[in-house]
């Protein structure tokens, strides 16, 4: 049984290109940004992003003008994806809990990297799809990015968008919300 008191919120940061994926390069996780949600306080904790170094592919100007994220930041505070994976499994015992992120785009990029990379899949089977909970609750006709969720609500972002320390935390204060309405 899954507990639901809180609720793991992931957001993940990944290689890209303005244009084609680049000869020899592929899209590849370099930040795994989480949140833990209390659902019943609604207190946002665990708050951390993991750097990890890429192994197939090099971050380009266009990844780090989205993200603020540099090759050399990996290079020198990244850890492998193997590691950054048991840095998550040690540190949120992730298959225990419930887990969100804003679409679809997380749980599919981690499922086919752990899948690429040979690594166990960390997380449980229990997923929530904020951005389709979100236009569900708000009565969208069709869902919304996150920060036109956050706009809707009147919550101003926190952080750096496309940082996924600080997405993770915005996610969970839209689910937050979602869960009280």
């Amino acid at each position: 049984m899954k507990t639901t008191d809180k609720i793991i919120i992931i957001d993940l940061e990944a290689t890209c290109w303005q244009g084609p994926v680049p000869q020899g390069q592929e899209n590849e996780i370099i930040e795994i940004g989480l949140a833990v949600l209390d659902t019943l306080t609604g207190t946002i904790s665990k708050n951390k992003g993991i750097l990890i170094r890429p192994q197939r592919s090099k971050v380009s100007p266009f990844c780090t003008e989205l993200t603020t994220i540099t090759q050399e930041l990996l290079d020198s505070k990244g850890v492998s994806f193997e590691e950054a994976i048991e840095q998550l499994v040690d540190e949120y015992q992730p298959d225990l809990y419930t887990w969100a992120s804003y679409g679809q785009y997380d749980l599919n990029m981690l499922k086919k990297q752990c899948n690429s990379f040979g690594v166990p899949y960390p997380m449980g089977d229990e997923h929530i799809n904020v951005k389709v909970l979100f236009a569900d609750v708000y009565g969208l006709k069709k869902p919304t990015g996150m920060n036109g969720a956050l706009h809707m609500l009147n919550f101003p972002l926190e952080g750096t968008h496309h940082r996924g320390v600080d997405d993770a935390k915005n996610i969970a204060r839209i689910l937050h919300w979602c869960l009280q309405n």
